[in-house]
């Protein structure tokens, strides 16, 4: 016997049972996006490793340590699983020319790949659901994709969600807060850690994000980039706010808001919980207004987020919130197989209708006693079951068992119906309870 295989470390299997609830909240988020005029968008998983150094930066976490990249043996290219896709999104945008006619609404779903330490709520693989919105400058947008988001968890029933919200300003104004901030950090060298010091100088401002206890006093005390800004971002940023307040949304400026990836600027927020221990962090996005013209395409504003989709689902599951699987809504006893070519074509007719149906599956031993085909059925909890008995064939007839009650109710009794009817009596099967 050949030695068994496992799933990649950090890379998970969805069993049934679980992918229903994943498909469940995607149609959710498929629905709030058009509800919001954004459309969909796919981008390759397999994207030019360069696409990711110059879009995210070379001494990010993400560039230096977590992609998995690799040299395509035929041609030499170097290439990058995705740990990410905004950049991706931007460098479609580009590449076809998307803005062209005007701004961009657009939104995505996927794998993405990170070589961390899998952990609650985060893996090697992990899917994100994001929107972008290309082209559009105000921060009229940056509230929009807010308000889209708070409507999810909203409509999701999830609580305690803390808004946070930060301005990175423009590169001239964060390279004049960099070099203050690289000479408070140089006067207090000795508190910093192997990482800090790493980045002293090649990215102080992630030095701002770091969680270590021993190194809080220092970063408490660093200048901050706010203090740094100029008319126009304090404007783009009071925009806003003003947007926010006056909807009633609350937040909370956090100045040590810095993000991972390089190409931020101007506007970054997160969404944050306490529920998922280390990893509270559910939505992050920001405006990216420098990537286009970093990718190679003309220069245009954009801004977005992007949400875990683990997480959320794990959220779902601390608060109870994860839907029910539906069940089918017949299960289709056959006591004899040959009368399986009969069953096969009905059946295909209710569901033609709408209806869900399983059907019990005979194999090599015959289609088993009618005793555990009710079990089945039971299992199943389809709320009808359809016995396709001799005697009621022969007669053109089969018979609807009704499997469940409302509460407090007994179930209807059994009943023959003509297989001449389907249609008639097949739309009762898909009804909902007390239609």
């Amino acid at each position: 016997m050949a030695d068994k295989l496992s799933a990649v470390k950090g890379m998970n299997d969805i069993l049934p049972g679980e992918s229903a609830q994943w498909e469940w909240l995607e149609a959710l988020l498929r629905d709030l996006m058009a509800r919001y005029g954004y459309h969909n968008v796919r981008t390759p998983i397999v994207e030019p490793t360069a696409l990711f150094v110059r879009g995210l930066g070379e001494v990010t976490d993400i560039v230096e340590k977590e992609m998995y990249s690799f040299e395509d043996r035929l041609n030499g290219e170097a290439l990058t699983l995705r740990p990410e896709n905004t950049a991706g999104v931007v460098r479609a945008a580009v590449e076809h020319s998307l803005l062209y006619e005007g701004g961009k609404r657009l939104y995505y779903m996927g794998p993405m790949f990170r070589h961390e330490k899998p952990q609650r709520g985060r893996y090697r693989q992990f899917h994100q659901f994001g929107a972008e919105a290309l082209g559009f400058a105000g921060p009229d947008v940056d509230a929009e994709l807010i308000f889209m988001v708070l409507d999810l968890f909203e409509r999701l029933g999830l609580q305690g969600i803390r808004l946070e919200i930060n301005s990175l300003g423009q590169p001239q104004e964060r390279l004049q807060h960099r070099e203050a901030l690289i000479a408070h950090l140089e006067r207090h060298a000795e508190q910093l850690d192997e990482d800090g010091r790493r980045r002293l100088h090649s990215n102080p401002l992630r030095i701002l994000d770091t969680k270590n206890p021993a190194m809080q006093p220092v970063v408490e005390a660093a200048p901050k980039l706010m203090e740094y800004l100029g008319p126009e971002s304090l404007a783009h940023f009071n925009g806003l706010r003003a947007i926010l307040d006056a909807n009633g949304v609350a937040y909370t400026i956090n100045p040590r808001l810095v993000r991972g990836m390089d190409y931020y600027n101007l506007s970054v927020f997160e969404l944050v919980t306490d529920q998922l221990g280390s990893q509270g962090t559910v939505c992050a996005g920001g405006r990216y207004d420098g990537l286009m013209a970093q990718i190679g395409g003309k220069p245009a504003p954009a801004v977005g987020w992007a949400l875990g989709m683990e997480r959320i689902l794990e959220l779902l599951k601390v608060a109870n919130q994860l839907p029910a699987i539906a069940p089918v809504d017949v299960f289709a006893i056959v006591p004899q197989a040959a009368d399986a070519p009969l069953v096969a074509g009905l059946l295909r007719s209710l569901r033609q209708q709408g209806v869900a149906v399983q059907m019990h599956a005979g194999g090599r031993d015959g289609q088993g006693s009618m005793k555990s085909q009710f079990k089945k059925a039971d299992a199943s909890g389809a709320r009808y079951a359809l016995v396709f008995g001799q005697d009621e064939l022969a007669q053109g007839m089969v018979a609807l068992k009704p499997l469940r009650a409302p509460e407090g109710e007994s179930a209807p009794p059994q009943r023959l119906v003509s297989l001449s009817d389907v249609a008639t009596w097949g739309r009762e099967l898909c009804a909902p309870p007390g239609a």
